[in-house]
């Protein structure tokens, strides 16, 4: 009896601090979605948002700032992304001017009856640095963030976190989770960047997909890493690493882990985690193995019930710890280029059926 007195007390414990770490940064559990629309046959915005509600989204991530969208998600409880190009960063990093139009555009002329709560700088801007230009736009992705985040402040607004999301390409090492750590190339440009995102008590954003870390190592090696640790199944095997002794039970947490390990060898160790991208995808060609209904689906409605958990679950070496999470992604782009993976990841169709059933808010069990 007294193990369960002390049991249910660090239960209780936990929980409050999930609810702590929520409420004083002015974030949630809730799960998002990506609203991507790189695609010709997908539904109007008006019934895109229409959709979010009816599916319980609690957040949405646009890659832009366009204003029907924003106008459409005016009055609806739905937390909002947004994002500045990419090819719009350099002149913003110069310019304060810039900067104070750009929010004034995308953000005041929205803010607060659209609940906008993360401006995202450039999306997966540390990918492409091999051209000149490239490497400018790099250089120049905290000054700008700088320049956004200074006339937000200006503004008294105190809810709105500025980022920018990184694909996992720029590891070095994920595995084991404790030997975690940045490519050398991009060491100079992250140490700024986690300087700021510390400094502001903002989230590290990453693009994280086990299905690819996944697919890679089934290609290299005939049995590869267990598709059920990668699709997050509960009970089915664990790792322990080695050097930290944590253990692991699903794949995500591993990817997540390096981060944090790599994120702590240059002196952050505190900066808290963000999921801006993750997903599998439901088709792909014949040789894309594990790209199937089944386990897209099973993927998503575990991360869900996983990241929406109360208490929090966080991951080994961040236990209890909010997450912010989008699903990639809300429909299939007909129009990316690529494999055809690329082209679904979808969970709606375009006529607002759904691709596979899936439940957003993580309680009950996953509806058409």
């Amino acid at each position: 009896m007294q193990n369960n007195k002390f049991t249910n007390m660090a239960l209780v414990l936990l929980s409050l601090f999930c609810f702590i770490a929520s409420s004083r940064a002015a974030i949630s559990n809730k799960i998002g979605i990506n609203y991507g629309r790189l695609g010709n046959n997908l539904p109007s915005p008006s019934k895109s948002i229409e959709l979010l509600q009816s599916m319980n989204a609690g957040r949405v991530k646009l890659y832009d700032a366009d204003h029907e969208i924003l106008h459409l998600l005016s009055g609806k409880n739905i937390e909002v992304a947004i994002t500045v190009a990419n090819d719009e960063i350099s002149a913003i990093a110069s310019n304060q001017h810039l900067a104070d139009q750009w929010v004034y555009e995308h953000v005041l002329a929205h803010y607060p009856s659209t609940k906008i709560r993360f401006v995202l700088v450039g999306n997966e801007v540390l990918s492409s640095t091999n051209t000149v230009q490239d490497m400018q736009i790099a250089r120049d992705l905290v000054p700008a963030m700088r320049r956004i985040k200074n006339t937000i402040k200006s503004q008294g607004i105190r809810n709105i976190k500025v980022g920018t999301p990184l694909a996992m390409d720029m590891m070095e090492t994920t595995f084991p989770p404790s030997n975690g750590s940045f490519k050398p190339a991009i060491r100079e440009l992250m140490i700024p960047l986690l300087k700021y995102l510390n400094g502001t008590k903002s989230f590290f954003f990453v693009d994280v997909y086990p299905y690819f870390a996944w697919a890679e190592s089934r290609a290299n090696n005939q049995t590869g890493i267990d598709l059920g640790f990668a699709l997050l199944r509960s009970g089915n095997m664990t790792y322990t690493d080695p050097q930290s002794g944590l253990v692991y039970t699903d794949l995500l947490d591993q990817m997540l882990d390096s981060v944090v390990y790599a994120m702590a060898k240059l002196g952050y160790d505190d900066v808290m985690l963000a999921i801006a991208e993750t997903g599998w995808p439901h088709d792909g060609d014949e040789n894309e193995f594990g790209a199937n209904r089944e386990n897209a689906a099973e993927y998503n409605n575990n991360l869900i019930k996983k990241m929406s958990a109360v208490p929090c679950n966080g991951t080994p070496a961040r236990p209890g710890a909010v997450i912010p999470t989008f699903i990639f992604s809300m429909y299939d782009e007909n129009q990316k280029y690529g494999p055809a993976t690329e082209r679904h990841w979808g969970v709606m169709n375009p006529d607002g059926t759904a691709v596979y059933p899936v439940n957003l808010t993580g309680k009950g069990t996953p509806s058409d």
